[in-house]
């Protein structure tokens, strides 16, 4: 062995190990186990002087809790969601075309580690508060993508080590954490067995989900993942790292719900973006592993890469708890101890910026309206809607002026632990013991993680309580997170459209920014499941339920909530009825067997066979070896001029296709049906689609000429208003340069790569924002697109851009370099410059480089090229 090698025994087997303890001594219990986790992957998988200086750099990182040197990060696995996997998996299908028809075999293309890919974000919600209502949605989620479904089929055959898994299997990351994460995983290393943490990146920015079982994983994007998958290492600067120590206990009745939205709202606070959060303290101990998964599910909603919760006893029952094997428990326990990874409540490691959370002092939040890290108390829904002046045009009976519309619990984030979905059920049950029901105009939803939670709820007898007010399982999906919701019922969609009422989601999702939840709906509250069904049976959004009744039942008798609400031990019996290990295997098992997936057709080819009538699928051409830099010294155009808090869904919107848009009138031009246009999200794999898409919201203001329709802008040589897409084509034809100019937090939300993709799409080269959310800016530069931050003080209000202004770029190709200085130049329609210097958004080398090569895709091409070109020469 060498001096980097440890061994333990466990199950009669010796493995071999990174043995931390004895490489850093003193230091290891200084150091966040997080970097650990990154200290034992450079061990690992660097070598020589390159690995020597890495080592060196993380213990240096004690020094000041920040370091500018960058590692090399090579994770085990790479999980993706059909959504982000459809687009990256046409771009593999594109670019095996592009070699071929370069003289290269197309089977040289695959990726070189493991990929899987849940089917879980095309589910919608159209049949529900009714028996039956998940197998009636699935049919109809299957006869929409069927082409789609077909394709990644093909994808999972032709693809080595890509695995695709089926509707009705769940949400990604709840198979994540019930089915695929080891926390521990062997590997086989010159003839011995060694033991190695289970770690991954992921296609979806809620990945860090996994965090809550001592699993390093975090959220990239699609863009991101292609150059993990086919052998390129996550190159990154040793992260900062904020430490929230977590003291005493949750409270009777207080919900891990309330805690995430608690860390959200602080973090938030002090200005956490991109940054690793890990928690310590002895209030960790008191949480289960499925309420920690719910704080680390909402890492990005708080600005951070990670939430981790290190290993302990709380991670071995979780594992023993969802049917793992005890032997593999035992593993994970003697590894976590031995190799310096195994959590200590006492121990207080050096971190960049510490917190403190009393979890005792916690209360029962909510969040929103409109962005999740704006917490409220459950009572003050009220307080904040009054920011929205609203005065009915008309009145309908018994319809509030703000009505739930959408009730729906959720979302991986709470879904997945079992005691919240147990919690919600006891409130169903107490509501049905009093004959209370949800109004009519309430479109009520359950969709689980995981069809484990069926088996568990009908074993607990919550399941007809559920029904009995509305929430029928309506399948195992993201559904109404993220954005799948379906139409709203006729009398909502009616009282909003005679301004009588402004309607509100409740959800136990994660966002809710406008037009997410439902294209119609702006207002939305995210809570914890149990006070998704308390605000269904009130109706109405303002009511304040710390002091009034949620409704009055038919005896005559006002109900409140905390006649409703479950206490700790009601929860704990039902979890203990419930609770059957076996279920996890069993259900993933049954569920993967779907018959209608099994009978979808698709081809055994090396190449895909494209359609070329297809609206769901198309070749596209920014997957083509004749892509190449888009950095130089240009004068641009300003496509859009936007403000602050920009997102994903923004950029490339994923609900519902307005049947009355110019994206609706093209794809009926092709033949698609106006009535049943699908998700803009199931379009992703067509680029002539997601082009037209691009900024396609109703609350979207250009400042570049405010008051255009929407996904309109200005054409500024002629002062034509039209459509984006046809600007940014004008613009192309005349031989001109766009730019994008954006406020604070652009692109936060989802980690969706045709956000970028679209951008590139309408030719943007540059866009100079206040500031980027991590995983936008990462994508951006991953399809050739520079990312630039104006310096403090500069903002779109101060550039105040009009038509007629054109923006000067000074981006040189060699010059550029992580975090230099771009010059820009704004000359003035009547003459005038002004000039600041922007700093490049570019972390690391390997960012320089693929914005020298153009991006990501051409990266993998020409790299692919290059390795066959002997074989080439000699055939």
């Amino acid at each position: 062995m060498t001096p980097l090698e440890g061994q333990f025994c466990a199950d009669s087997v010796t493995y071999r190990y990174v043995d931390l303890p004895t490489m850093l001594g003193a230091s290891l219990a200084r150091l966040p186990v997080v970097l650990r986790l990154l200290f034992e992957n450079v061990v690992r998988n660097m070598e020589g002087e390159e690995r020597a200086e890495a080592m060196a750099a993380i213990v240096g990182w004690l020094e000041t809790g920040t370091s500018e040197a960058e590692i090399a990060f090579q994770p085990g696995r790479v999980l993706m969601h059909d959504t982000t996997s459809t687009p990256a998996l046409v771009d593999i299908a594109a670019m095996r075309d592009a070699l071929a028809e370069a003289g290269v075999d197309p089977h040289a293309l695959n990726p070189v580690l493991p990929v899987d890919s849940s089917v879980d974000h095309s589910l919608a919600v159209e049949a529900f508060a009714q028996p039956g209502a998940a197998d009636e949605n699935l049919r109809i989620e299957a006869q929409r993508n069927a082409e789609r479904y077909s394709f990644l089929r093909w994808a999972s055959k032709a693809l080595k080590g890509v695995r695709i898994h089926p509707p009705g299997t769940g949400i990604m990351h709840t198979i994540n954490l019930e089915q695929l994460a080891t926390v521990v995983t062997t590997r086989q290393r010159d003839g011995n067995p060694w033991a190695v943490p289970d770690t991954l990146i992921g296609t979806d920015s809620h990945t860090p989900m996994i965090n809550g079982i001592g699993v390093l994983g975090w959220g990239v994007g699609g863009l991101e993942a292609q150059t993990v998958m086919f052998g390129m290492p996550v190159m990154q600067r040793i992260p900062d790292v904020i430490g929230v120590r977590l003291t005493n206990a949750l409270q009777p009745g207080v919900l891990a719900t309330d805690l995430a939205l608690t860390v959200t709202q602080r973090l938030r606070a002090i200005g956490v973006s991109g940054e690793f959060v890990e928690f310590f303290g002895p209030g960790v101990a008191t949480l289960t592993a499925g309420e920690r998964a719910v704080v680390a599910n909402m890492a990005p909603e708080y600005g951070a890469t990670t939430g981790f919760f290190p290993i302990d006893e709380q991670t071995l029952a979780y594992l023993r708890a969802t049917g793992r094997d005890a032997a593999h428990v035992a593993l994970t326990c003697a590894y976590a101890k031995h190799a310096g990874l195994w959590f200590d409540p006492d121990n207080a490691p050096r971190y960049t910026r510490t917190i403190e959370i009393e979890l005792a002092s916690i209360g029962m939040h909510v969040a929103g309206p409109r962005r999740p890290q704006d917490l409220l108390s459950y009572a003050d829904t009220a307080a904040a809607l009054a920011q929205f002046p609203f005065a009915p045009k008309s009145h309908v009976d018994g319809m509030p002026r703000f009505p739930v519309a959408i009730a729906a619990i959720t979302s991986c984030t709470n879904t997945s632990d079992p005691a919240l979905l147990v919690a919600a059920g006891i409130v169903a049950r107490k509501a049905r013991a009093r004959g209370l029901t949800v109004a009519p105009w309430i479109k009520t939803s359950l969709a689980p993680g995981s069809p484990a939670a069926a088996a568990y709820l009908a074993r607990s007898g919550l399941t007809d309580d559920l029904s009995s007010v509305g929430f029928d399982i309506v399948g195992f999906g993201c559904t109404t997170c993220i954005g799948n919701s379906g139409p709203l019922t006729p009398a909502i969609r009616d009282a909003a459209e005679a301004g009588a009422v402004w309607p509100v989601a409740m959800l136990s999702g994660n966002r809710n920014f406008p037009g997410r939840i439902h294209p119609d709906l702006n207002l939305g509250f995210i809570m914890s499941p149990p006070l998704v069904v308390a605000f269904a049976l009130a109706g109405d959004a303002e009511r304040d339920l710390s002091r009034e009744p949620v409704q009055t039942a038919p005896d005559g008798t006002p109900v409140f909530l905390k006649d409703l609400w479950p206490t700790r031990e009601e929860v704990a019996e039902a979890l203990a009825m419930g609770a059957d290990p076996a279920d996890y295997r069993r259900a993933f098992a049954v569920a993967s067997q779907n018959p209608v997936w099994a009978a979808l057709p698709s081809a055994d080819t090396a190449r895909y066979p494209w359609n070329p009538r297809s609206t769901a699928l198309r070749r596209p051409p920014f997957a083509a070896l004749d892509q190449g830099s888009q950095l130089g010294n240009f004068d641009a155009w300003p496509l859009l001029v936007l403000g602050d808090d920009i997102t994903t869904d923004h950029i490339s919107p994923a609900s519902a296709i307005p049947k009355d848009s110019f994206v609706a009138d093209f794809l009926v031009s092709r033949g698609d049906d106006r009535n049943d246009l699908n998700v803009f999200a199931s379009r992703r794999g067509n680029w002539e689609v997601m082009m037209r898409a691009a900024f396609y919201n109703k609350t979207l203001v250009n400042l570049l000429k405010p008051g255009v329709p929407t996904a309109h802008t200005v054409h500024v040589p002629s002062g034509d208003v039209a459509p984006i897409h046809e600007v940014a084509q004008r613009y192309r034809d005349e031989g001109q340069s766009a730019v994008l100019i954006a406020g604070e937090r652009y692109g936060t939300g989802s980690s969706r790569d045709l956000a970028a993709k679209g951008q590139r799409l309408l030719g943007i080269r540059a866009v100079i924002a206040v500031s980027f959310e991590r995983i936008h800016r990462s994508n951006l530069i991953g399809m050739g697109i520079l990312p630039l931050r104006m310096p403090a003080g500069v903002s779109p209000q101060t550039l105040a851009i009009q038509p007629g202004d054109v923006i000067h770029v000074d981006a040189d190709a060699e010059a550029l370099a992580p975090r230099c200085k771009i010059p820009v130049r704004i000359v003035r329609k009547h003459g005038a410059v002004e000039a600041f210097d922007a700093t490049a958004a570019v972390e690391t080398r390997l960012e320089v480089d693929l914005l020298r090569r153009g991006g990501v895709i051409p990266s993998i091409l020409h790299q692919t090229l290059a390795q066959h070109k002997p074989a080439l020469a000699t055939s």
